[in-house]
């Protein structure tokens, strides 16, 4: 089994910033084999994708936060980060990370709130 624990979310007005981690724990054989994301889910909305890291080195993010945050992983402590700037009321949501092994099981943290004022 894998636990994830993220940490960082907070309240910001809007323009700020904020950085989320994410601490990977347990079962881990090759933390630089899994792929490692950052997903959000605002009150009432689905579940959606912010960014991902590949094991093999791509960052991909969606477009409503392309250029203002940045995913980043350090495999040997086992943890992810997502630096978020230019923060947006619309940004408001609970984020979660997320992490893919090779074999194809997913695990979840347990989400950190987010609130960005306007």
């Amino acid at each position: 089994q894998v636990q994830l624990v993220e940490s960082g979310g907070g309240l910001v007005q809007t323009g700020g910033s904020l950085r989320l981690s994410c601490a990977a724990s347990g079962t881990i054989f090759r933390f630089s084999g899994y792929a490692v994301g950052w997903y959000r889910q605002a009150p009432g909305k689905q579940r959606e994708l912010v960014a991902t890291y590949t094991r093999g080195g791509t960052t991909n993010y969606a477009d409503f936060v392309k250029g203002r945050f940045t995913i980043s992983r350090d495999n040997a402590k086992k943890t992810v980060a997502l630096q978020m700037n230019s923060l947006k009321p619309e940004d408001t949501a609970v984020y979660y990370c997320n992490i893919g092994t090779p074999g194809g099981r997913n695990y979840w943290g347990q989400g950190t709130p987010v609130t960005v004022s306007s």
